[in-house]
């Protein structure tokens, strides 16, 4: 009889996990050993027929291809100010937001607004205000630092698309970091104070050490979300002035559809952006699991 209930609740969780199952499986793991084997060919994405071209792809990407070359390296000075800026920067407004007694709901409604907003959009508004609300501010205070070609400019640009990014995705790590502060015990801050440790200590060596699993699921989501950066600079600057600005992910998108329409070569590309990514990822969540098991 056991057997058989056990059974039977196996076959309804599978019920319920099947359709989930089979729509990630079509749409996402289908598509991967699609582009796999896409890779291997030089098809242009639109001609039934194509040749096997093996892995000249992937020597071509790596080894003839600046553009593709740069915008890896802008990538990953991209991804190393996402990483600790917007981690740092959610950290900081959770704590914030856990010490207001009575407008917790609204700085968190201010702050997480922004993620619900497309980054196309949203980057059309910071267009206007580079562009327009700047200069103006500049020209009305004297604060002429502001009066800069944010966008034109290869130096500025590259913080124009910070700005943007963790206006946008900051709000999301925010709300995670205020979920693990509330499960952090009240007792243990307070018999901390007691023993004489200022907030910084208390917070250091008390609050950190606890919240350590979020701050792993941060890291984590940041840097695979910052190394398929996409919408952030398609909107606000497309890849220019030139290419200065051009992510990997834009790299791909302009291999496939704009320029040369290299289905097969750019596979190839996003390949390689999954293995960079997959690398990466593994050795952070390795370090910082190793970290949560030694606090």
């Amino acid at each position: 009889m056991n057997v058989t209930r056990k059974n039977k609740q196996t076959v309804i969780l599978l019920a319920f996990v099947l359709p989930a199952l089979l729509f990630y499986a079509v749409f996402t793991i289908a598509p991967t050993f699609g582009g796999v084997w896409y890779s291997l060919t030089n098809w242009n994405g639109l001609n039934p027929t194509y040749e096997m071209v093996g892995f000249s792809n992937y020597t071509e990407a790596l080894g003839n291809d600046p553009y593709f070359i740069k915008s890896i390296w802008f990538t990953i000075q991209y991804v190393i100010y996402m990483v600790v800026l917007q981690n740092v920067i959610a950290l900081l407004l959770a704590v914030f937001v856990e010490s207001r007694r009575h407008s917790k709901v609204l700085f968190r409604t201010i702050f997480f607004t922004p993620n619900m907003l497309s980054l196309i959009i949203g980057g059309f508004m910071w267009v206007f205000i580079f562009t327009k609300v700047l200069p103006s501010i500049a020209e009305k205070t004297g604060f002429l630092f502001l009066d800069q070609s944010w966008i034109g400019d290869p130096s500025w640009s590259f913080y124009s698309i910070i700005i943007l990014s963790l206006w946008g995705g900051v709000g999301y790590q925010m709300v995670i970091y205020i979920a693990a502060l509330q499960v952090v015990p009240e007792q243990l801050r307070e018999a901390a104070a007691i023993d004489g440790a200022s907030s910084v200590q208390i917070f250091r060596h008390v609050t950190l050490p606890m919240i350590y699993p979020a701050v792993t699921i941060g890291i984590f989501l940041t840097l695979s979300s910052s190394f398929k950066v996409f919408d952030a600079v398609y909107a606000l600057t497309g890849g220019g002035p030139g290419r200065s600005t051009q992510v990997i992910a834009l790299n791909i998108v302009e291999e496939a559809f704009r320029f040369n329409q290299r289905f097969g070569y750019a596979s190839a590309k996003a390949i390689i952006l999954f293995v960079i990514v997959l690398l990466i990822t593994m050795l952070q969540l390795w370090i910082m699991k190793k970290r949560e098991v030694e606090a």
